[in-house]
């Protein structure tokens, strides 16, 4: 992998032209633009689909700075701007589910509406010290990688789609890793979101122990008027991987609830 001094990454982007209106989709930490393989082979018959690496991940160049939350939406402001997308939803689990908020937060003029699947905070992440001091010291390690993985499904994956996980989670960057673990899931922006102005979904894993619906309510949904929470009774964190069919389902029936959005239909499979 490339490594660059500055400030800005090239983020590699795999995207799929359609002839509805775009979903930005953001990773959660140890994924990577993979991890949505899946959800978009449902959705992008009618949807057009870019999937970034977000920095540090997948096949995203490795900069010496710049991890912190705001540097994150800064990267996909400006990846949305490069690619002439004139509206978009922003698609965000995890990670990228905090991600998500910071962006829509600046109330940028061309996004529609957001889909946050088990969404980490806008406050600091809940990990307890014994859990994060694990997770530091499991960065490049497969059978770690492989355990994490277990923990955070409850149904086995398919072998292929396990594998590319752990893949994923081995290409990490040490500097992405270690800062989204001691600063970004740390970084308190709760005092932004409540400016976010436009239709927002959270969905909560039914099995999900780390980003629980309750958590979620209090910390995500209570804080932006108007926001909805619903829950994948069955799923634990990884929703993307676990239910991916159950994931687009409900990606796209939000996305023909909003105004912006509603004369698109992912009908007939």
């Amino acid at each position: 992998m490339p490594h660059r001094d500055d400030h800005t990454p090239s983020l590699c982007v795999d995207d799929i032209h359609r002839s509805a209106p775009p979903l930005v989709f953001l990773h959660y930490f140890g994924g990577s633009a993979r991890t949505w393989s899946e959800v978009i082979a449902k959705l992008s018959p009618h949807y057009d689909c870019f999937t970034p690496d977000l920095r540090g991940f997948g096949e995203s160049e490795l900069t010496a700075r710049g991890y912190a939350v705001s540097d994150y939406a800064n990267d996909i402001i400006e990846l949305v701007e490069r690619s002439g997308i004139k509206s978009y939803v922003l698609v965000g689990h995890s990670m990228g589910g905090k991600i998500a908020l910071a962006i829509a937060a600046r109330r940028p003029a061309n996004l529609r509406s957001l889909v946050l699947l088990a969404p980490s905070p806008p406050t600091p992440e809940p990990i307890p010290d014994d859990e994060r001091a694990h997770l530091l010291a499991a960065h490049g390690d497969r059978a770690a990688a492989s355990e994490t993985l277990r923990k955070l499904t409850t149904h086995p994956l398919p072998e292929a789609v396990f594998q590319r996980t752990v893949e994923d989670n081995l290409r990490c960057t040490r500097p992405a890793w270690r800062a989204w673990l001691e600063q970004g899931s740390r970084e308190d922006i709760s005092a932004d979101v409540a400016s976010i102005d436009v239709p927002v979904l959270v969905a909560a894993g039914g099995k999900d122990e780390t980003m629980t619906g309750e958590l979620l309510r209090r910390e995500v949904v209570a804080r932006i008027s108007g926001a909805r929470l619903t829950t994948l009774p069955e799923v634990n964190h990884l929703l993307p991987l676990e239910a991916p069919m159950a994931t687009a389902e409900l990606i796209d029936n939000h996305c023909r609830q909003s105004a912006s959005v509603s004369s698109y239909l992912l009908a007939r499979s």
